[in-house]
């Protein structure tokens, strides 16, 4: 049986009795901490896969120690510029060994996702069907004025005067 967990950004696979290390957790060494982050179980046969996380599933581990991680060594440099940076650090972490795997959780059921899913793609088809008409009438109102304005402009062509300036000539 395995499980794949979800702490500290990272994902882990993990079985019953596995050390493993993870990033810092605030509890002491010797506490136990429950994993509620579960996004795979596996029991001797088809696993079962979360949507994103399992409900109700975790994994129990006890820390053994907190503690650092080997030295990380950053380095930058940029070429022709006599440009370099030497840094390092050692991350903290926490030792973790894993007591048990509960798998009472189930998946969460696809068919209520599904039906609200439906449920809102009906709501928004009719809301488009809706605007479409209303926006299809609108279309052949915006026609109409367009058209009368056509017809008000060339009325008003053919009755252009001519402006004469403050000199008496016509231009």
């Amino acid at each position: 049986m395995y499980a794949v967990i979800k702490t500290g950004g990272k994902q882990y696979k993990v079985s019953k009795d596995d050390i493993i290390s993870v990033e810092k957790l605030s509890e002491d060494s010797g506490k136990k901490v429950k994993l509620n982050e579960v996004l795979v179980i596996s029991d001797k046969g088809k696993p079962i896969i979360g949507n994103p996380l399992i409900k109700g599933a975790s994994v129990e581990a006890e820390i053994l120690e907190q503690t650092r991680s080997k030295k990380i060594t950053i380095f930058k440099k940029k070429r022709r510029q006599n440009y370099r940076r030497k840094q390092g650090h050692k991350q903290l972490v926490t030792n973790l060994k894993i007591l048990s795997i509960n798998s009472t959780g189930t998946k969460s059921t696809k068919s209520e996702k599904t039906e609200t899913e439906d449920t809102k793609k009906k709501t928004a088809t009719t809301k488009k069907t809706a605007t479409t008409k209303k926006t299809a009438t609108t279309k052949k109102t915006v026609a109409k004025k367009k058209a009368e304005d056509k017809t008000k402009k060339n009325a008003t062509k053919g009755k252009e005067k001519t402006k004469v300036s403050a000199k008496g000539s016509k231009e």
